[in-house]
């Protein structure tokens, strides 16, 4: 039976994992090794800590509609898109309305966590934790890892020849960049096209003497900004789109992605992405195609070799006078504090039961939470995780058994095991992902059901955005307020754009009701389609 749960790290996950074993009735103890909370999202301009935060610029990709926490809804006045500042400020908000800081027990860094000698029967767990210097040991019935994905940063030296023995330059891991201050009036090469480093690239490029953003792979480049305005995941995903995407061919949806991206600016023209590619990876940057147009950042293939002051690339071309080297080649995850039985066993999320559970323990009293990548958000999915795993350790929810859940980890891991600086995280569909937790859970909603009964709230569920309220309509944990969350939406979204009214009537609110009611026949057909034959509960592909 477990009672007692000892949660490792306050930041959003850990935070809600709090929350959801308080839910079920079970007592958290979270330990954070920092005097606060909020993880990555807590800024500070110092790198002396090591800990791993966000750059002083840094704006979410996934909107506020999107990112929440299925109970608690941003602010209405808060912009779609945040700064770290006010995602800081919503963690906060979240954890004073549900009391959870008197749960929390700040600058105690978690040394070891052991399973007990008699773990086969107890499933219980030793934690030695140190506290000013003073350490003490703990004995609880299930733990919760929550560090996330972001722990120790990936700086590929090898990979470079001469970057370590001939270049005379500086070169650092964006986990060490705050701002621009640094970097005026100087020569910057920046390895690596994700997120990361096209934020980067278009930040330095105000200041630099000149920006080369090197890549290998090809990158599709998309806005925020989608139709009418509305931020784009909460045009792009919704039910009905990830229907089309199970319904129709993968080579025919991916051609009609890169029409549609193609449609803002032809990728192959600047170097970016070739429509011929079957591997593709997308970022979200609306000012780097600029700065590609006006010469501010120059777009440069793979690194060969450094010399001491240039940098010589695969198709044969030098740029000199290189004064810094940025790499943005993300981050390896660690649990050091895992025995080594239970961490030798962890190459990637793939080695997890539905990327949380360890499924050679002989007890399932261990969870990490949040080590996922998806084409949503990861604060909502590491939500649903943390609602489905404290419903495992209440009694509430049943895991297979250890044999099935072996043979399915066993089916999504690589034939050949991965070198450790290879491991990767494979980016999952949201919908897809959230919907198999939640159906664990026993808190999918119905669509179907909802079509019959509420028609309203089921059209604007399959042809609407899949917001995290989805999952506070039925089962354990229902939220009297998620219907009317649901059928707000868009009109939180337009909220903080309502700084100076033109008089123009809600016309399109109403031609989106109706379009919404003719639709409603296939909406059905296309529910009852999904009942009978349910999408695979996780997708490889990349978009």
């Amino acid at each position: 039976m477990v009672r007692r749960v000892a949660v490792v790290g306050a930041g959003a996950g850990g935070l809600a994992s709090v929350k959801c074993c308080l839910d079920e009735g079970l007592e958290p103890t979270c330990f954070e090794s920092s005097e606060d909370i909020g993880g990555v999202w807590r800024y500070t301009d110092s790198t002396d800590s090591r800990r791993i935060t966000v750059y002083r610029s840094v704006i979410t990709n996934t909107s506020k509609e999107m990112s929440c926490f299925s109970d608690f809804p941003f602010p209405e006045d808060f912009p779609n898109y945040l700064p770290h500042s006010l995602v800081l400020e919503y963690l906060r908000m979240y954890a004073q309305h549900f009391d959870l800081l008197r749960h929390i027990r700040f600058q105690t860094t978690v040394l070891s966590v052991r399973k007990r000698p008699d773990f086969s029967a107890s499933g219980q767990w030793e934690v030695v934790t140190e506290t000013h210097g003073v350490r003490e040991s703990h004995i609880f019935d299930a733990v919760m890892v929550c560090t996330g994905h972001y722990q120790e940063p990936y700086l590929p030296l090898a990979s470079f020849p001469g970057i370590e023995s001939r270049f005379k330059g500086q070169y650092l891991h964006s986990w060490e960049y705050r701002d621009v201050q640094a970097f005026r009036g100087k020569r910057v090469l920046v390895l690596g096209i994700g997120n990361t480093g096209g934020d980067l690239s278009v930040e330095l490029s105000r200041v630099a003497a000149k920006v080369f953003l090197s890549t290998r792979s090809h990158t599709w480049v998309i806005s925020r900004v989608s139709d009418h305005g509305f931020p784009l995941d909460m045009v792009s995903t919704t039910r009905f789109n990830s229907l089309l995407d199970w319904l129709l061919p993968s080579a025919l949806t991916r051609r009609i992605k890169f029409r549609k991206f193609n449609s803002w600016f032809n990728h192959t023209n600047y170097g970016l992405a070739s429509s011929k590619s079957s591997k593709f990876k997308m970022i979200i940057n609306e000012e780097l195609p600029f700065c590609l147009l006006s010469g501010t950042v120059v777009l440069k293939p793979n690194v060969k070799e450094f010399t001491e002051s240039s940098a010589v690339f695969e198709d044969g071309t030098t740029e000199e006078n290189i004064d810094v080297v940025l790499f943005a080649t993300g981050y390896n995850f660690s649990f050091p504090f895992l025995e080594e039985s239970v961490r030798s066993t962890i190459d990637d999320n793939r080695s997890l039961y539905n990327c949380i559970f360890p499924p050679q323990l002989e007890k399932p009293t261990l969870a990490i939470i949040g080590l996922i990548q998806l084409t949503g958000s990861i604060m909502v999915g590491s939500e649903m995780q943390a609602r489905w795993v404290t419903g495992v350790f209440a009694g509430w929810n049943k895991l297979p058994p250890a044999s099935r859940m072996m043979a399915e980890v066993l089916k999504r891991k690589p034939p050949v095991k991965r070198n450790p600086s290879e491991r990767e995280n494979l980016k999952m569909s949201f919908i897809s992902y959230v919907d198999k937790i939640a159906a664990c859970a026993g808190v999918k909603p119905s669509v179907l059901r909802l079509l019959l009964t509420d028609p309203q709230l089921g059209l604007a569920i399959f042809f609407g955005p899949c917001s995290p309220y989805q999952y506070r309509l039925e089962g354990r944990g229902r939220w009297s307020g998620a219907r009317a969350a649901i059928l707000s939406q868009r009109q939180r979204s337009l909220r903080p754009l309502r700084t100076r009214l033109l008089g123009d009537g809600p016309s399109s609110s109403r031609g989106w009701c109706w379009m919404c009611l003719l639709a409603l026949p296939a909406a059905l057909a296309a529910a009852w389609l999904f009942s009978k034959h349910p999408q695979p509960g996780w997708s490889p592909r990349a978009g």
